[in-house]
């Protein structure tokens, strides 16, 4: 049995750079790195040292707090380098990969829910596995109510899940069934209602729903309140796509393969295209005379709620997109009128973006921080039964049971990019309902 969502608060930002369907041809980098940073929550505990040999599959770092949840190599070679901060905090765990990558193997013949999750820890990819509420990595331990996994992207410039899973059938299918062992509830399965997916239509073992509507339509987040809302003391569990693919693979093959189909997309991008690659790959090599002259942002994830990275960076561990936009550091007379500029950052802007024109976004915030007092705005685009502004100024001065009650259980900082978009304020507000959820952990657990 389905049931279909029709979204109506939201708007679909439609910005130049899409990715065409075809893939660029580009070598495999030859460092690739795994950042504890990617990991919300996760205090890392080193497993090797500098000059280690390792597989793929062989645990780099694990949890602190929770010995079972390891961090594993997505490459075979050398670790050249461990990268410390401050307090000499783990920034990153750097790997100079083999002319040909070899695997650990890990038991495909798991049956039991117990031997599934021993397979999945062991390989590291249960880090693939997040929870709501709270947006981090899943505790094993726990007992999801439901299981959900988007299959439609609604956000700007992100990947065409059909085009970067093809031929991956049969590891999607297997991956069904083997998180369907984690849970007694549903594993739910959201689709573009409006686009018929060749990907996911013969897809057996889910709860299909069509969903239809501007973004953030296809965000989990917005599929789980619309299907099975999460309340205090219940957990769901949320997996990607492309993360689902993995895991199946890895049940099929016995390897953790951590290959992933990425948009290389942008208004500064000459060709946008799409790349084959490994998670935590050196971004040099993709983005090498592929960018136009000029000042621009590399960003690691989608222009809305992605990381800014440099030139030498890395692809963050969760990321589908490297983004490039224009640097928005020039001062422009009267840039808070969007149809001066051809922007959208304003909620006439984004009236207009409705009407199927493609903009060129940069990072200019067009202002400063103020006061957060204009109400109804954010509402317009924030497809919940909450209120927004009640929940992030209760945050704001750290009132838990007031952020139980307005829903603080049900969101994730991603639900509230758009709203930071087209936020007068200019407060960041996907910073604030992390440091809320932070609270919650803290507080609440």
């Amino acid at each position: 049995m389905s049931q279909d969502i029709r979204i109506k608060r939201g708007v679909d930002i439609k910005l130049v750079g899409k990715a065409e369907k075809m893939f660029a041809n580009v070598p495999q980098a030859t460092v690739f790195a795994l950042r504890p940073d990617d990991f919300h929550g996760v205090t890392p505990k080193l497993a090797v040292k500098e000059g280690a040999q390792v597989n793929a599959g062989d645990t780099l770092f694990y949890s602190k707090y929770d010995d079972r949840i390891k961090f594993t190599s997505p490459v075979s070679g050398e670790v050249t380098e461990i990268v410390r901060g401050a307090k000499r905090k783990i920034l990153e765990v750097k790997v100079l990969v083999d002319s040909e990558i070899t695997y650990k193997e890990f038991n495909t013949n798991a049956s039991s829910k117990e031997e599934v999750i021993e397979t999945l820890l062991e390989s590291g990819a249960w880090a693939y596995i997040k929870q709501r509420p709270y947006d981090v990595i899943a505790n094993p331990s726990d007992k999801p109510k439901a299981i959900f996994i988007s299959g439609y992207n609604s956000a700007p410039l992100s990947v065409d899940l059909d085009f970067a899973l093809q031929g991956k059938e049969k590891s999607l299918q297997k991956g069904i069934e083997i998180v369907s062992k984690l849970t007694t509830g549903k594993v739910h399965l959201s689709v573009d209602g409006s686009q018929p997916s060749s990907i996911f239509q013969n897809i057996s073992g889910v709860e299909l729903h069509n969903v239809t509507g501007p973004h953030p339509a296809g965000n989990v987040g917005v599929q789980i309140h619309h299907i099975n809302p999460v309340n205090k003391g219940e957990r769901v569990w949320v997996v990607t796509p492309q993360d689902l693919a993995i895991i199946g693979d890895l049940f099929l093959t016995g390897k953790f393969n951590a290959e992933r189909v990425i948009a290389l997309s942008g208004s500064e991008v000459k060709q946008p295209r799409y790349v084959k690659t490994i998670a935590g790959t050196s971004i040099t090599n993709i983005i090498k005379d592929a960018l136009k002259a000029g000042d621009h942002r590399i960003i690691t994830g989608g222009p809305l709620t992605g990381t800014k990275i440099s030139e030498n960076g890395y692809l963050g561990y969760y990321d589908n997109q490297i983004t490039v936009l224009p640097e928005g550091n020039k001062h422009r007379f009267l840039g808070w009128v969007p149809w001066l500029y051809n922007s959208i950052f304003s909620m006439a802007g984004s009236s207009l973006a409705s009407k199927g024109k493609e903009y060129v976004m940069d990072t200019n915030k067009n202002g400063e921080e103020r006061a957060f007092v204009v109400t109804g705005e954010m509402e317009k685009v924030f497809p919940f039964d909450i209120y927004p502004m009640y929940l992030l100024k209760s945050i704001m001065y750290n009132d838990i049971g007031e952020m139980e009650n307005l829903g603080i259980y049900e969101v994730a900082p991603e639900d509230f990019a758009l709203a930071e978009v087209i936020n007068t304020s200019k407060i960041n507000l996907q910073k604030t309902v992390r440091e809320g959820l932070d609270l919650m952990i803290k507080e609440v657990g």
